[in-house]
């Protein structure tokens, strides 16, 4: 009697199971969508606070109109664009240094521990070739940033903010993700490479390693989480210490995708 009482229950609920799952997962794209929506809004926000304060000019009396076409066409003295050496390391770290192998370990745990994708099963062999995975897909992305920015004559490279406060510098960080300086004045400029190079990455598994039953969908929502990822990155970057008395500095593991030098941010 108590075992068909606990049949009949179960077949009552199973929908709402059922219905529970399905509303986790479209509660976790969801997550996924707006966070994707809060970088956007970060940007556009710093974009609108850049230009607003790069339009404030200070107020001098009888302006020489030499003198203002002089200061037009100069390039900012603060800023130097880094050598190819700096770069060519700044890629070699961050392509195959130990942050993405770290990040990867990590990340193939987590998948691991939920089973994704299950095709690839458990055990040392199924961790393999989710490490595998996510290293590769940090590396297309890592690779075609820098390819594309050469290409463009971008400078990817992460400065930290001159400005004071969590709030600002924290959109500043957001904010960088999607951004890069060109030029000889380092002006910022959309960059391309930076929004193409997380879905590089994930297409490349998807269409490359992943089962055939993952499709461009997919690519994208790997995509998304690659480029919070690289957001959180240039958090780190911008709120832990790096300088040279740093212990990350101690141990040769200050070299990521940050710039040597402070600043500029004019």
């Amino acid at each position: 009697m108590l075992a068909v009482t606990v049949a009949s229950g179960i077949q009552l609920h199973f929908p709402v199971i059922q219905q529970a799952f399905k509303d986790f997962k479209e509660k976790r794209e969801m997550n996924a969508k707006n966070a994707i929506l809060l970088l956007s809004l970060f940007a556009l926000v710093g974009l609108h606070s850049e230009t607003a304060q790069s339009q404030t000019l200070p107020y001098a009396p009888d302006p020489s109109p030499i003198a203002t076409v002089t200061s037009s066409v100069l390039p900012n003295p603060a800023y130097v664009r880094p050598t190819q050496k700096t770069q060519l390391n700044n890629f070699l770290f961050d392509a195959f240094g130990p942050y993405p192998i770290a990040g990867s370990a990590v990340a193939a745990g987590v998948n691991q521990f939920t089973n994704s994708p299950p095709e690839w099963d458990q055990g040392v062999e199924g961790y393999a070739k989710r490490f595998g995975s996510d290293f590769g897909i940090a590396a297309v992305g890592t690779t075609t940033r820098y390819a594309l920015a050469e290409a463009l004559r971008e400078d990817t490279l992460y400065y930290r903010c001159e400005c004071q406060g969590i709030f600002p510098r924290l959109g500043h960080a957001v904010f960088s993700t999607l951004i890069a300086r060109s030029g000889a004045d380092g002006h910022r400029v959309f960059s391309i490479p930076a929004l193409a190079a997380p879905y590089a990455g994930s297409m490349t598994a998807v269409y490359g390693w992943y089962p055939d039953r993952f499709g461009a969908k997919d690519a994208f929502r790997i995509g998304n989480y690659s480029l919070l990822t690289y957001a959180g990155g240039n958090i780190a970057l911008e709120f832990f210490y790096s300088g040279p008395h740093s212990l990350l500095s101690r141990m040769h593991l200050n070299n990521a995708h940050g710039s040597p030098d402070p600043g500029p941010n004019n």
